[in-house]
């Protein structure tokens, strides 16, 4: 699920970025408008874009840390958790096998028998 969020924001995000089609066209139009040179546009719109990348950079960061947010306040555990209690749950087990512990399941049945092991001797 939290995979489902991030990817979610992070298509918007890129989405929000300028394509190099539509920049070529920005650039084309800025030459025209402000009466400015080849080499001056395109270094403004490297400058923009380099801009773009890092606030990037940035919301996706603050989104990631926006859905880890969400997540562990509905409850959600991430993958790694996921795996670390499976891990456990099996330690556990094998410990009870190894002590001979039975399970609830196992208790219910081992009454039942013992229930009609009696009900036999009457």
């Amino acid at each position: 699920m939290i995979e489902l969020f991030e990817k979610t924001l992070l298509t918007a995000i890129g989405a929000m970025t300028l394509s190099q089609k539509k920049s070529e066209e920005l650039l084309q139009e800025l030459r025209v408008k402000l009466n400015v040179s080849e080499e001056e546009g395109k270094a403004f719109f490297q400058k923009v874009q380099e801009a773009v990348s890092q606030n990037q950079a940035m919301l996706q960061e603050q989104a990631r840390a926006e859905v880890k947010k969400s997540c562990e306040r509905m409850g959600v555990v991430t993958n790694e958790e996921f795996e670390k209690l499976k891990k456990k749950v099996a330690e556990v087990k094998k410990s009870c096998d190894q002590m001979g512990v039975v399970t609830n399941e196992e208790f219910e049945k081992l009454k039942k028998i013992v229930a009609k092991l009696e009900k036999d001797q009457e």
